[in-house]
This record gives C-alpha cells, structure tokens and sequence, in this order.
C-alpha cells in the first residue's frame, strides 16, 4: 500500500535529505587514490552521529555497513573494503540516513582521480537519466513515464538499464510502495500523487544489463565484468512539482 505523506512529514525527511546531501559533500572531498571504502564507511558512520541521526541500512537484514561501496563492475550494494581505491576507479557510495525516525536515500557515483573517457561518459549520462526520470515525477504522470524516459535516454547513449533492482517509496521505513523500475513503457503503473515520496536510482552499465549476486549474498554486479554507475535521489511529489529532498 502507498503512503501518502503530509507536508509536515515531507519536511522532516527533508531534513534528513538535506543531512544525507551534506554527507555526500564532505565525501566528494574524501575520495581519491588510497582512500578505502571503510575510510569512507567510518566517516559516514562518525558524521551522522555528530549530527543526531543514524545510517538506516546498517543491520538492515544483517547488512553490516552505515554505506555500500560499489567499485567498477559493481551495480549495487558493494561491502566496503580495507583495499584502497585506485586511480581510475569509479566507485558508488548509497546510503541512507534516520534523523528522528524519517529516511531519505541517496547514492552518488564518484571519479577516483582520472578515470577513462568511457567511464566519464557512464557516469555523466547516468546522472543525466537520473534527472531525466525526475522531469517525469509529477503529479498526475505514471511511475512507467520515469521508467520509460529513463531508458530511452539512457539506451540513445549506448548504455544499458539494470532490471534487477529498482526505486521505491519511503517514509518512515526504507522500502515502501510503489516499485519504480528505470526500464519499460509509458503510461503504465501506479499514478503518481501529490505526498507520495519515492526514490529514483537509475543503474547504467557499460556492457550488458544483467547482474549476478557474490557469494555474501549482498554484492550485485554486472555478468559481463564491465562498469556500471548509479545515480540516486529521493523525490516528493507536490502540486508544484517534483521536490528533490536530497539535493546537493
């Protein structure tokens, strides 16, 4: 069933939001050659406890991380490691953020120092599907207009969609209804309504769009070994149209 928001609500995952953004921030600050994933990891951790909230994900289903570290062919949900990040690198930092009891998600993909003109061209055009998507969440659209001016844009581009994982509404708990594919026609799914909160979070891959999952049970990346970005923000639909809660 979908949870329809209040205003008031709204706020208070906009604060959440807006301290999930900061976070990213100091990230993009972070990141370089050396850097590992549980450098990043403590920080977050360190970070929201100085600001009054907790990372949601962390013992979510066993899950053991406040973030998910997704380097190169990892499509989502990477277990952050003590391996230092090399020059080249791209790596997808998610998490998301409980400031008292209201949740806002958020992944970002970053360069690690240089990186290769095809993998540039990932990330810029998973970042621009991402906004494409966005466009689209307005009240009174589908959910299948996201998906499908998502895909569309991203296959022009010779990039392929993840099918495996998808958005999702949120509130008060991480995963709510609606489901919010990055693939498929328009025009189809739930109708999108005004204090509906969702997520966005197209995964674009080099290659082929299908993933496989390690043996931790946790860690998807592509079949084929090639790069694969993601870009994420959660949105509130409002009469004025739609509210990126985690903007940077």
């Amino acid at each position: 069933m979908m949870v329809i928001k209040t205003k008031s609500e709204i706020e208070l995952m906009h604060e959440a939001g807006k301290l999930l953004a900061a976070c990213h921030r100091e990230i993009a600050k972070l990141i370089k050659p050396g850097v590992t994933g549980l450098d990043i990891d403590r920080f977050v951790d360190k970070f929201l406890s100085e600001h009054g909230a907790t990372p949601e994900q962390k013992g979510y289903n066993g899950y053991p991380f406040a973030t998910c570290s997704s380097v190169n062919d990892v499509i989502c949900h990477g277990f952050p490691t003590d391996k230092p990040y090399e020059d080249g690198d791209i790596v997808t930092i998610d998490m998301v953020v409980n400031l008292n009891g209201w949740l806002a998600d958020s992944a970002w993909s970053y360069r690690v120092g240089s990186v290769s003109p095809e993998a540039d061209k990932l990330l810029r055009i998973t970042e621009e599907a991402l906004y494409k998507g966005i466009e689209q969440a307005v009240e009174g659209n589908r959910i299948g207009d996201i998906s499908h001016a998502i895909q569309v844009y991203a296959e022009a581009e010779g990039l392929s969609v993840v099918r495996d994982f998808v958005g999702h509404g949120i509130g008060s708990k991480m995963h709510e209804e609606p489901q919010v594919p990055h693939y498929g026609p328009a025009g189809k799914g739930p109708r999108l309504k005004e204090g509906m909160v969702i997520t966005i979070e197209p995964m674009l891959n080099i290659g082929g769009f299908k993933a496989k999952v390690d043996a931790d049970g946790w860690t998807a990346r592509t079949v084929d070994g090639s790069l694969s970005a993601q870009y994420e923000h959660t949105i509130a639909i409002t009469a004025e149209g739609p509210l990126i809660l985690t903007k940077q």
